[in-house]
């Protein structure tokens, strides 16, 4: 089996769009000065293998990004490797560090750090009830357990197959998907017991990412188009787990980072062609939850030699806040779209802005 992706491929690419206009934001520099308005944070993600991941918010009432907040506010430390996502428990924000091994934990307000948790690979976190989290990770089989009062890993779940990813919690239960080109499933967990009570099949293979919609049915993105598993988006009653649709994507789509607009009817994710060319399933894209057919033309189409990385539709104006990561090779950028497609704001964040978490 066969365990990689094609974001994991370095690739060594600019991206040249300009946009006339709206220009970027500048960082007001304001260290140690963390605004009390409305923000949203933005994961950097950093170079794969280089340890410089790090952290920025935008300040919505300033309309300006502050970068490096982690390392500011934490006397010049760093964050490590390949920051995946993120999570907000109370008054803590909970940051993954894939590929260091760990999850840092800040006071969400300063980001100042308060511990760390040593979890190995881990990828995203769900509250789980009675003071617990899980955490998946890549490349083992196990979803780790987080007793969230010690900040400490207090068990584990072991699971037949690797790279489990995305992660959901809906009616007391918790739905995981095994990013595994043998995988056509994903698994319930009943957390009360810490165990996995079924296996619910899909319309594809490798499942990575598990949504919910408004009438709280299960959506879960799955596909390897580099290993020859074709897309594919299904959607799930979880009263019977019977697959309801299955939607069919072409031999060139990659669909990563998938989310929904406030009112959960609609469905937006990129689709990524990692040498960004404009001929391709390149670009965002959106279509209804009665939709029955994989949408063929770009909402906001990437550029040539841009793709995107980073997608989160704010659940307040339903903005829409796209990661440019330019390659990786330069600072990346963060693209502000009205919920009609106009572009409205651009900031300069660090280097590979992929995840926002909206207060």
């Amino acid at each position: 089996m066969n365990y990689s992706k094609g974001f994991w491929l370095v690739i060594l690419l600019c991206s040249t769009v300009f946009f006339s206009c709206v220009k970027d934001k500048p960082n007001p520099g304001d260290k140690g000065q963390i605004t009390t308005e409305r923000k949203i944070v933005i994961a950097n993600e950093g170079v794969f293998g280089n340890g410089n991941a790090s952290l920025s918010y935008i300040d919505v009432s300033k309309h300006s990004i502050v970068n490096n907040v982690y390392s500011n506010q934490n006397n010049g430390s760093l964050l490590g490797d390949v920051f995946q996502s993120m999570t907000v428990v109370g008054d803590k924000l909970y940051l993954i560090i894939n590929n260091s091994n760990k999850i840092v934990v800040v006071d969400k307000n300063t980001f100042t750090k308060q511990t760390e948790i040593s979890i190995p690979q881990p990828r995203y976190m769900q509250v789980a009830g009675n003071n617990r989290a899980y955490v998946t990770n890549m490349y083992g089989n196990k979803i780790y357990i987080v007793d969230l009062a010690a900040n400490t890993v207090s068990g584990a779940i072991s699971t037949t197959n690797k790279n489990n990813e995305g992660i959901i919690a809906l009616n007391n239960k918790i739905y995981v998907c095994p990013w595994d080109t043998a995988c056509n499933f994903i698994y319930e967990i009943d957390p009360a017991s810490n165990s996995i009570t079924n296996r619910i099949p899909i319309g594809g293979y490798a499942p990575t990412q598990v949504l919910t919609d408004k009438n709280n049915m299960l959506w879960v993105v799955a596909g390897n188009p580099l290993y020859h598993k074709p897309a594919t988006i299904t959607q799930i009653n979880p009263a019977n787990n019977s697959i309801l649709k299955t939607i069919s994507f072409g031999a060139d789509a990659e669909l990563i980072k998938p989310a929904f607009n406030p009112t959960k009817d609609t469905l937006y994710f990129i689709g990524v062609d990692y040498q960004g060319r404009v001929n391709s399933y390149n670009g965002i894209y959106r279509m209804p939850i009665t939709a029955t057919q994989a949408p063929t033309q770009a909402f906001i189409a990437a550029q040539n030699l841009q793709y995107f990385w980073g997608l989160g539709i704010d659940p307040l104006s339903g903005k829409i806040y796209i990661g440019d990561p330019k390659g990786f090779t330069q600072k990346g950028s963060v693209l502000v779209y009205n919920p009609d497609g106009s572009l409205v704001d651009q900031y300069l964040a660090e280097l590979g802005p992929g995840y926002f978490y909206f207060e």
